[in-house]
C-alpha cells in the first residue's frame, strides 16, 4: 500500500457520500507548535506546554522553527470540522503520554479510552516506526515524540480556536474505506451542524 492510500480511500468514500474534504492546513497549527499559537488559543497553551515537556521537547529549538503551517489530513470547509485518519504509527507509547495529559473535560471528537487502548495494543510496533529519525525540537530519535506532540497540538488548539473537536478515526491497519465507515454517521452529523 502506497503512502497516502489510506487517506485517499477515506476521502473518496466521504466524497461518495457528498462530504467534500480538502487538505487541512491552517496558519495557527504550525511548526512552532504551542510556541506559535495565536492569543485566541490561550486555553491550549498550558496543557501543550506540559505535553511538550513530558515528551522531552527542546524549547529553544522549537521556538527557532518557522511559523510554516503543518499540513494535517482533512478539513470540511463549510462546517470547520477537521478530520485526522490515524494509521498505526500514531498509536505509540508517546501518544499515550499525550492522551494521559489532556485536561479533564476537554471536548474531543474521538473516544479517549479507545485511543489509549489502541496505544497499548500497537505501541510495541508503532514505537519502532522511524524511531531513529531525528526531529528538530525533539532531538535524536525524536520523530516519534514529535508526531505524538503534533497530534495533541491539533486536538487541543483546534477546539481552543473555536472549531468543533477534531474527528479522529483509527486506521491502524491502513484501511481507509473501513475507517470512513466507522465514523460515517459521526462525520455526517458534525458537518451538518
Amino acid at each position: 500500500m502506497a503512502k497516502d492510500d489510506c487517506q485517499n480511500d477515506f476521502r473518496a468514500a466521504a466524497a461518495a457520500d457528498g462530504v467534500v474534504l480538502t487538505r487541512a492546513k491552517v496558519p495557527w497549527i504550525n511548526q512552532r507548535g504551542h510556541l506559535g499559537l495565536p492569543v485566541e488559543a490561550t486555553a491550549a497553551l498550558e496543557p501543550l506546554t506540559a505535553i511538550f515537556n513530558a515528551l522531552s521537547g527542546v524549547e529553544q529549538e522549537q521556538a527557532a522553527k518557522r511559523l510554516t503551517a503543518l499540513p494535517g489530513d482533512f478539513f470540511h470547509e463549510e462546517s470547520g470540522v477537521f478530520v485526522e485518519v490515524d494509521e498505526h504509527q500514531h498509536f505509540t507509547s508517546h501518544r499515550l503520554t499525550t492522551l494521559s495529559l489532556y485536561p479533564s473535560g476537554v471536548e474531543l471528537g474521538f473516544d479517549l479510552d479507545e485511543y489509549k487502548a489502541l496505544c497499548h495494543e500497537w505501541a510495541a510496533r508503532a514505537d519502532r516506526f522511524r524511531a531513529s529519525k531525528a526531529a528538530i525540537g525533539f532531538g535524536p530519535g525524536g520523530r516519534v515524540r514529535q508526531r505524538a506532540y503534533n497530534d495533541a497540538l491539533r486536538d487541543l488548539a483546534t477546539s481552543a480556536m473555536g472549531h468543533p473537536p477534531v474527528i479522529r478515526v483509527a486506521a491502524p491497519e491502513r484501511g481507509g474505506v473501513a475507517a470512513y465507515l466507522r465514523v460515517r454517521d459521526r462525520l455526517a452529523t458534525a458537518v451538518r451542524q
